[in-house]
């Protein structure tokens, strides 16, 4: 006898494939959206993999094998100090025929990936490798190129010691990183041959610097330079990476927000926008606090006088003239009639 439960063979007239067309243009959004993309979207996840287990990670059992060397964002004058790391660092490394040095970058082009990576060894060029990928985004560009050059490195028998060079420090932290993030299958391939790459001798280990574009440092000029020469087409249908999809409606939702932001009366006839160095008002973000909170948030009290002085609820001149009409309103420099918020940021 079946126990499994009848399975009807008509279609769900409820299914995304069954709407009609103004049925979709009622539902449309995030549903429809991804119901358009998942055709091509590849896996990126794989949670439950060893190399994430605890007591099976690498930041667990070999902890002391790998490092990272990072700039000072806080204090970009000692931008010219981490330069002089750097060239030290190749100096040093230039004469040991043990040591392969990855330099890696990307650049997107109308939603083309171009990444190229440069593996030298003893202070000259060993492996060129540029790839192509369409709908991916510049940190899963990275990491791929991180794994591939990696690997390369990792096969050669003479090898004891790998140095990786790249702009996106923050991806390759990812590469350890135990908690879910959508560059799992990378980090998953990296890790195993890691491992094993250590488990070869007990001297083997790997560095990763922090090279950002601003520095110009020669290595990574170059190739940050080819990168962003080429100007491939995409002739073919492609898969789309989860993360791209995710940063697609990201896109929409945050053009969305600042078109019905500026367009709408919801902040205020009296909400008053701030300028940067050149004048030119600071678009609205949501990363990190966005980029007014970013200057505020470590305080309260200041961030409660911003927040006032924006909606124009601080007790100033410009804000008595429209309760307090009969009060004073002039600004106490004496040379302005009505105290007003920009005259006093700007002026004042």
């Amino acid at each position: 006898m079946n126990d499994l439960p009848h399975q009807s063979k008509e279609p769900n007239t409820h299914a995304v494939g069954s709407l009609t067309n103004r049925q979709k243009n009622i539902a449309k959004g995030h549903l429809i959206n991804s119901c358009n993309k998942s055709y091509g979207i590849f896996l990126s996840f794989s949670p439950l993999h060893q190399e994430f287990t605890p007591g099976f990670c690498l930041s667990d059992i070999l902890s002391n094998r790998f490092s990272f060397n990072l700039t000072n964002k806080k204090e970009k004058d000692k931008d010219k100090t981490h330069v002089q790391e750097l060239d030290n660092m190749v100096l040093c490394i230039s004469s040991s025929p043990n040591t392969a040095l990855i330099v890696t970058d990307a650049s997107i082009k109308n939603d083309i990936t171009t990444l190229i990576s440069h593996i030298h060894q003893a202070n000259r060029p060993l492996i060129k490798t540029v790839y192509h990928a369409v709908f991916i985004t510049s940190s899963e560009a990275e990491l791929f190129a991180i794994r591939y050059s990696i690997n390369q490195a990792c096969n050669k028998e003479d090898v004891s010691k790998i140095v990786v060079i790249t702009d996106s420090i923050h991806t390759a932290k990812n590469i350890f990183s135990s908690s879910s993030h959508p560059y799992q299958l990378h980090s998953t391939a990296i890790l195993s041959k890691l491992c094993w790459f250590f488990n070869k001798s007990h001297d083997n280990s790997i560095e990763f610097w922090e090279c950002p574009s601003r520095l110009k440092w020669k290595l990574h000029k170059d190739i940050d330079k080819d990168s962003k020469s080429f100007n491939p087409t995409s002739s073919f249908p492609c898969k789309i990476s989860w993360d791209y999809c995710r940063k697609l409606d990201c896109d929409n939702i945050t053009k969305q927000w600042k078109m019905t932001f500026q367009a709408s009366d919801g902040k205020g006839k009296q909400f008053l926008n701030l300028l940067d160095d050149n004048f030119n008002t600071i678009k609205l973000a949501y990363t990190r606090g966005g980029p007014w909170m970013q200057i505020f948030s470590h305080s309260t009290l200041l961030c409660a006088h911003v927040t006032r002085a924006i909606t124009n609820y601080t007790p100033i001149g410009e804000y008595r003239l429209r309760f307090f009409p009969n009060e004073n309103i002039n600004c106490p420099c004496g040379n302005y009639p009505i105290e007003l918020r920009g005259h006093i940021l700007h002026k004042c």
